[in-house]
């Protein structure tokens, strides 16, 4: 069962206040930015999304230095979904997120978009919240147009549940915005057996993020498309 929801907290300059108890119904967090479905291989990871929605992603690019590539389609305004696979032809890359290990396509992590990173690194700093960043990304496009962004990430990110933060750069398309459409995110929630205390490091974050009880720790999330639903875990 779902719990009930709790506010976002309004996060001052100085710290991160206290929740005010009133969440919309929304079944996808507001801050939600993308989220990353990994796999194996590329291409199984495309097929395996368009066989259950009958919209096909494409290709993104490569991340130089990180091992990965991946694939992309909208799910809705400043909303997509990531298809990330190792890239071969880097050689010698770490595989961080373990996609060599998956036998199917899973569910490796989320981001979020706050706003102005290095205000939030601030506003962490004041609630003792430890971070690595923000820190410079980018990668570029089939088309030769550079993406480029900053995250940051949580040095304690509950098992995965918990997001890495990222700021677009003012001058780069949301990929969203030219990714294949036609999709759409319907739920998109964590479960945990102790839905109380994930609920408690949410309201710090000012995230709105559903929570399940659940028997292990996982994301979920189900994609609506032309041909049908397509549910996705951790």
């Amino acid at each position: 069962m779902t719990i009930p929801r709790r506010t976002f907290v309004a996060m001052t300059g100085a710290a991160i206040a206290a929740p005010s108890n009133i969440y919309g119904k929304d079944e996808v967090p507001s801050l939600l930015d993308h989220i990353l479905l990994g796999c194996k291989d590329l291409e199984s990871g495309i097929a395996f999304v368009e066989e259950r929605t009958g919209v096909r992603a494409a290709f993104g690019g490569v991340h130089p230095g990180r091992g990965t590539q991946n694939a992309l389609l909208a799910l809705g305004t400043r909303r997509y979904l990531e298809i990330i696979a190792p890239d071969r032809k880097q050689a010698g890359a770490t595989d961080r997120l373990g996609l060599l290990k998956l036998t199917e396509p899973r569910l490796v992590g989320w981001a979020a978009h706050p706003g102005d990173l290095n205000d939030l690194a601030n506003r962490l700093r004041a609630a003792s919240l430890a971070f690595d960043g923000p820190t410079p990304g980018s990668r570029k496009r089939p088309d030769g147009q550079l993406l480029q962004w900053k995250t940051l990430n949580l040095h304690d990110d509950s098992g995965g549940l918990l997001p890495f933060f990222i700021e677009w750069s003012a001058d780069s398309l949301h990929p969203s915005a030219d990714s294949p459409k036609g999709c759409s995110l319907l739920r998109f929630e964590a479960a945990t057996p102790d839905p109380e205390a994930l609920s408690k490091r949410v309201a710090l974050l000012g995230l709105d993020l559903p929570i399940a009880k659940g028997d292990k720790t996982q994301l979920r999330a189900t994609i609506r498309g032309p041909k049908g639903e397509c549910s996705v875990t951790s």
